[in-house]
């Protein structure tokens, strides 16, 4: 029996796959949760490990994020961790340079919400440098709706974790981050002065009130 044009082109494109030496392939693997749930704590952790293991590593977060401390990634407990802060993702091979990129094995990112440029990094990073990525952020804003590119990379990772934290109000499982504030704005950089994890119900019914108080003042303004 022949082979029809497209088997043999598919035939030879897999064996030229096969005999061209390529880079080790990375990995990408995703931490994602409300606040308060130990994302950060979960990332060093990752990150602490492969040091461990003899792996060269970097850490980078978001320049907007300077809560704590500007050089560093530190947890709401006060663990900290050195860090390159940045406003994008894609210059941190030329600020780090040439060669200690190529020397780096593992990379973590904190607060990947922030970073518009994540899925052209990371694929970048693992695809053809050959990194492991770890990004660690919110999947979801104070209105859980999608925030920033974190579920884009969704589709490219090799692991995905789902944190809780403990409902502020009846200590169940948190899934979902409630704005104290409001203010409306999507990015709003704050603690646990600003925000709290709260279960589904309680969710529902803070968003109730605070619409509410919305109306009362809206009205008793007009």
């Amino acid at each position: 029996m022949s082979l029809t044009n497209t088997q043999t082109h598919t035939d030879l494109d897999l064996m030229t796959m096969k005999q061209k030496p390529v880079r080790s392939s990375g990995e990408i693997h995703v931490i994602v949760g409300p606040m308060f749930a130990g994302k950060t704590t979960a990332l060093l952790r990752r990150i602490k490990s492969e040091a461990t293991n003899g792996r060269n590593i970097a850490m980078i977060k978001s320049s907007k994020d300077n809560r704590y401390a500007i050089d560093s990634v530190v947890t709401h407990d006060g663990t900290k961790y050195p860090c390159w802060a940045l406003p994008d993702l894609l210059s941190f091979k030329q600020r780090l340079g040439e060669e200690a990129y190529e020397k780096l094995d593992v990379i973590g990112i904190d607060e990947a919400q922030f970073f518009d440029d994540l899925y052209d990094f990371c694929s970048k990073a693992a695809d053809h440098d050959g990194k492991t990525v770890i990004i660690a952020g919110l999947d979801g804003d104070y209105l859980r709706r999608n925030f920033g590119p974190v579920l884009d990379i969704v589709p490219l990772a090799d692991t995905i974790t789902k944190l809780t934290a403990r409902c502020e109000v009846c200590g169940k499982r948190a899934h979902f981050t409630f704005r104290k504030t409001n203010e409306t704005k999507t990015e709003l950089i704050g603690g646990a002065d600003m925000y709290m994890p709260v279960c589904r119900q309680h969710y529902v019914s803070g968003q109730t009130v605070i619409k509410n108080t919305r109306q009362t003042t809206s009205t008793t303004t007009a």
